[in-house]
Parts: C-alpha cells; sequence; structure tokens
C-alpha cells in the first residue's frame, strides 16, 4: 500500500510540474505573439514614413552576420554577376 501512494504522489507531482512547464511555454508562446505584433506595428509605422520595410528586414538580418562571412559573400556575388555580364 505504501508502493502504491508513493507511486501515486509522484504522478501527481510529475503531473503538476508538467502542467507548470506547459503552462511556462504557453506564457512564452503569447509573449512571443506579442513581441511578433509589435515588430509587425514598427515596420508598418516605418513603411508609413516612406521606408522600405524588406531592405530594412535585410538590414537587420545583415547586422546580425560576421562581417567576413559578408564581405566574402559578397565577393562571390560580384564574382558570379561579372561571370553572367550583370555588372
Amino acid at each position: 500500500m505504501d508502493e502504491a501512494a508513493s507511486t501515486d504522489s509522484s504522478y501527481r507531482v510529475t503531473a503538476n510540474e508538467l502542467r507548470q512547464f506547459i503552462e511556462r511555454m504557453e506564457r512564452l508562446e503569447m509573449e512571443r505573439k506579442d513581441l511578433a505584433d509589435q515588430q509587425k506595428e514598427v515596420l508598418a509605422e516605418a513603411k508609413g514614413r516612406g521606408y522600405d520595410t524588406k531592405v530594412m528586414r535585410k538590414l537587420i538580418a545583415l547586422r546580425k552576420r560576421d562581417k567576413n562571412d559578408i564581405a566574402e559573400e559578397e565577393a562571390v556575388l560580384e564574382m558570379y554577376k561579372e561571370a553572367l555580364g550583370m555588372s
């Protein structure tokens, strides 16, 4: 009987802990949605003021990358453009 009670109480603790993890994840999902909505608002405001939001997104992505990687990619892009007569 003690073993059954022990298993039952550990199951409840595990279920409670699982519920807490799920609820934390749900809160984080809501926060992520709120942040995404805020980002959309900022981009809509920028677009309303005449900025190209597609270019802004590219700039944001570039700022996250290593400068050497960017330079290498741009050099290869230029080489390919020259090969195709696009420069």
